[in-house]
This record gives C-alpha cells, sequence and structure tokens, in this order.
C-alpha cells in the first residue's frame, strides 16, 4: 500500500527556515523521481522541486536560492529545506512521486496524494 506521510511544517515569520520531511512506503523508493508540491488557498497544486534517483535537481523559479531538496534511500525519505520563507510561500506541502504516482483499481485510476502539511509564513 502507497503512503507518504509529510512532516515538518508549522508557523514561521518571513525570513524564518522550516525542513520538511516525507516518509514513503509502497513504492520503489531508491529509483523514483521524488518531488515537493504545494498547493495555496485558492490556487491550483503545482510542482516545487523534483529530485531524481541519481540526484538532479529542478525548482520552480520562485524558490531557487531558497529551498533545497535531498532525500536518503536508505530510510525512503525526501526532504524539502527551505529558507529565507516569504509569506508567498504559504500553501500545503505534499511529497510525491514525479510524475505523480497514479494508482490503478479495478474501476478507475487516480493520482495519490496524501494528508500534506501545512506551512504558515506570517509577514
Amino acid at each position: 500500500q502507497v503512503q507518504m506521510v509529510e512532516s515538518g511544517g508549522g508557523l514561521v515569520q518571513a525570513g524564518g527556515s522550516l525542513r520538511l520531511s516525507c516518509a514513503a512506503s509502497g513504492i520503489v523508493f531508491m529509483n523514483s523521481t521524488m518531488g515537493w508540491y504545494r498547493q495555496a488557498p485558492g490556487k491550483p497544486r503545482e510542482l516545487v522541486t523534483t529530485l531524481t534517483s541519481v540526484g538532479s535537481a529542478t525548482y520552480v523559479e520562485s524558490v531557487k536560492g531558497r529551498f533545497t531538496i535531498s532525500r536518503d534511500n536508505a530510510k525512503r525519505t525526501v526532504y524539502l529545506q527551505m529558507n529565507s520563507l516569504k509569506p508567498e510561500d504559504t500553501a500545503v506541502y505534499y511529497c510525491n512521486t514525479f510524475p505523480a504516482l497514479r494508482v490503478q483499481t479495478r474501476w478507475t485510476a487516480y493520482d495519490y496524494w496524501g494528508q500534506g502539511i501545512q506551512v504558515t509564513v506570517s509577514s
């Protein structure tokens, strides 16, 4: 059973830092490109950053130089270090594979999403 459990979110002042963690199970983690996504109120979910199995990372322009993605394959965990946080970084953050994991059942198919973790940056 697929499970991705995010942790480490919270409330922080602008300019502060947070480190998110995501423990993954039910996937071949070490071979998977992992990503962090976020969804702000009233906006669609957006891809923030990805990290391939060989360590190649991408970032959306708005977080370049401030966020760093990393992974520990032995712990099946992906991290997101967020520095110099801004109010516009406020969102629910999700980890997932990239592309998002597709779950196929007998009757339907859908993208898997975990609970996510709230990050709130106050000005």
